[in-house]
């Protein structure tokens, strides 16, 4: 990663939050807290998708009114434009229509954003989640940080006593370690402490392969020498602390999260394969639905994926 992209992501000027009205009361908080932090600019954005501007008439027939659809999503967005403002930060609000997860990476690029926020949504119970096609889409195919909000992400008071703390989950894959760089310079930026999580296989299935197993195993050596050199490089001024655990990925990473009182989570780069069967392998989902703290995710630029064709386009963020 060029050292000017990941310092232009670590201190944001620009950050675009795709709405779909909804999340508005979950997304404006942490993304004020960010704009604050790097003196950046908010830009709320919402996408009419298709069939959003058909109204009824008073004889139940339908027809076509976007200016109605437009102006409602408007005056929903106003109040939280005008509280950012009055933050004295800049903030503008854009509405467009179209194909949702098209129109936000098109803005995403148009405004070169550094950082987008999605929200994302959760059913009752774990095994049934529900990330969003458009949200999905958008994460398969931006080469920028995204920050995912779930309905179980509620921005704390602020405590300065509190140690801040920045969790960063690795595959310890080489595509791990501009992650774990941006990582670090948010960590640096927050002055929090970083800690690098890898999670193993279960003990007893490690044992059965005769596997060195929690701090004598080859992932703890691995994660002390990634962190011995993010903590070396000149950007780089936080604690840094290196942890394994066995177990389901998912649950392990949310567990720690919690454990830590994490104001972040970064999940490292993703093969594009495992990426790519979300509804097979739900342990981003879980963590994206689940988590009680925004997560950002990063993807290697040669593994970024086109945008599916409308018609995948069926579910708003």
């Amino acid at each position: 990663m060029a050292e000017a992209r990941l310092s232009r992501w670590a201190h944001s000027s620009v950050i675009l939050v795709a709405t779909d009205l909804s999340d508005l009361d979950r997304l404006i908080p942490f993304a004020l807290q960010q704009a604050h932090q790097s003196n950046a600019r908010i830009i709320l954005f919402h996408v009419l998708g298709p069939g959003a501007g058909i109204a009824a008439d008073a004889a139940g027939m339908p027809y076509y009114d976007p200016a109605s659809a437009i102006d409602f999503a408007i005056r929903a967005i106003e109040p939280w434009r005008m509280k950012a403002r009055g933050q004295e930060i800049a903030c503008d609000a854009i509405v467009r229509e179209g194909a949702p997860a098209q129109q936000i990476i098109a803005a995403a690029r148009q405004f070169s954003a550094h950082r987008l926020f999605l929200g994302t949504r959760s059913r009752s119970k774990v095994s049934k989640l529900l990330l969003g096609s458009v949200a999905e889409q958008v994460l398969r195919s931006v080469n920028l940080p995204v920050i995912t909000v779930g309905p179980e992400a509620h921005l704390e008071v602020s405590d300065n006593a509190r140690q801040r703390v920045v969790l960063h989950a690795t595959t310890l894959r080489e595509t791990s370690s501009p992650s774990a760089a941006l990582a670090c310079q948010i960590a640096t930026n927050r002055r929090a402490k970083l800690v690098l999580l890898h999670v193993l296989p279960p003990i007893d299935e490690m044992q059965r392969e005769h596997l060195p197993t929690g701090l004598d195993s080859t992932a703890m050596r691995e994660l002390r020498i990634l962190a011995a050199e993010i903590g070396a490089t000149d950007s780089c001024c936080v604690e840094v602390d290196a942890r394994v655990a066995h177990g389901h990925p998912a649950i392990e990473i949310l567990a720690a999260s919690v454990d830590l009182g994490a104001d972040l989570i970064v999940l490292g780069s993703t093969h594009r394969s495992a990426f790519h069967n979300l509804t097979h392998d739900r342990t981003v989902y879980r963590i994206l639905a689940h988590a009680r703290c925004p997560v950002l995710t990063l993807r290697d630029e040669e593994e970024v994926l086109a945008p599916l064709p409308p018609e995948h386009d069926k579910i708003s963020l």
